[in-house]
């Protein structure tokens, strides 16, 4: 039986990737109303979660937000992050009138690239005992 999304927004990401693991406590620095969620792409929450939206189980190369049963990807998620966090980052949303498929080349090309760039983890990261609330899965 597959695992229903949580009403809080859900974060989903490459647990083993440098960047991702950053981009994650940088949003939480960021979400001072713990409005998000995480839980990695790797973890069972995480897997079940892809196969409930239909995509491969395999696919750990991008963010994905579930948020209101609704599922972004890449730029879409990142952007509704930025509407979710504290100060000025809400300002982001802005680009969204840039098309997607746009906005998703240079997402892309980052995503290609983030092992080589930022570097990779042997394994997901554990959080803190302080966030460990905010994760799905540990």
């Amino acid at each position: 039986m597959a695992a229903t999304p949580p009403l809080k927004p859900v974060v989903l990401f490459d647990g083993v990737c440098n960047l991702c693991n950053g981009s994650v406590l940088f949003i939480i620095k960021r979400d001072r109303e713990a409005k998000f969620s995480f839980a990695s792409l790797q973890s069972s929450f995480g897997q079940s979660q892809l196969r409930n939206f239909g995509l491969p189980v395999g696919e750990l190369n991008t963010v994905f937000l579930i948020k209101n049963e609704k599922f972004f990807k890449k730029s879409d998620a990142a952007l509704e992050i930025a509407k979710g966090m504290s100060g000025l980052w809400p300002a982001l949303y802005v680009f969204k009138i840039i098309p997607s498929f746009i906005r998703n080349l240079v997402y892309d090309l980052i995503a290609k690239n983030r092992y080589r760039w930022f570097g990779k983890q042997d394994a997901c990261m554990i959080p803190t005992p302080e966030l460990k609330a905010r994760f799905i899965d540990f």
